[in-house]
């Protein structure tokens, strides 16, 4: 007899704020002032040096968490990897930062998209590096 829990197979794909994310107690400690994020068409000052597209995966434990929670964890820290690497190329921002969960983009000024499932959380961030001028 084949049993099968669906349950384990769950993987819903959630839409989160951005903003919410971002304004946690942990992010606040831990995403950097002096690398600026803008998500989806927001405005951004001139470009003096583009360093190119860079992209992130993150997953995080899910287990005894609601999806959002576990999804803002995810975010994060697919925020702060691509903070890290924009730090190491010397940019200054990140523009145009959109979700690419299953390389499938999604922009958005707002929101970013999650999976979420029993046990793992991911989401999936891509973004141009660049150095701004007036930053």
């Amino acid at each position: 007899m084949l049993c099968t829990n669906s349950a384990e197979a769950r993987n819903d794909l959630h839409d989160f704020s951005i903003k919410s994310a971002l304004s946690s107690p942990v992010a606040k400690q831990k995403v950097q002032p002096n690398i600026h994020l803008y998500f989806g068409n927001q405005k951004y000052p001139r470009i003096q040096k583009s360093f190119g597209k860079f992209s992130t995966s993150k997953k995080t434990n899910a287990f005894n968490k609601s999806d959002q929670q576990a999804c803002e964890r995810a975010f994060l820290s697919a925020v702060l990897q691509l903070q890290r690497k924009a730090r190491n190329l010397g940019a200054n921002a990140i523009i145009n930062i959109k979700s690419n969960y299953n390389r499938i983009e999604t922009s958005s000024r707002k929101k970013f998209k999650c999976a979420a499932g029993n046990i793992i959380a991911g989401v999936a961030l891509k973004g141009t590096f660049v150095k701004t001028k007036g930053h």
